[in-house]
């Protein structure tokens, strides 16, 4: 199944602590089912995990992480507003990404051309 946004797009946060915040995807992390779908995000959802020394971080001390949110909470954006997408399949058969809000393309084809 296609998803609406993809690794290195430019996403903003339409829902959560962090609404309104804009950030790069890290990575896209597919669950077993569509509705499980994460993503992590740059600068998003970023927790403080208290560490205990280790022989890799002998000091210890605190480490800040993003984590993974819903794929639903984020949408690409186009001109510094959230946009959906639209899918289509150019005449070479090349699939892309159309942002609803403007018309343009977002990011690189999907499926190469044939």
């Amino acid at each position: 199944m296609a998803r609406h946004v993809r690794r290195d797009d430019m996403v903003i946060v339409t829902s959560g602590d962090d609404k309104g915040k804009q950030g790069r995807i890290l990575r896209v992390i597919p669950g077993d089912h569509p509705n499980l779908t994460k993503v992590v995000v740059e600068g998003i959802n970023v927790r403080t995990r208290h560490m205990r020394p280790s022989q890799a971080n002998p000091q210890g001390g605190t480490v800040q992480k993003e984590l993974p949110i819903h794929v639903s909470k984020v949408s690409p954006v186009v001109d510094g507003k959230p946009t959906r997408v639209r899918f289509e399949i150019a005449d070479n058969g090349a699939k892309r990404r159309i942002a609803v809000k403007g018309g343009g393309k977002i990011g690189p084809d999907l499926k190469k051309a044939r």
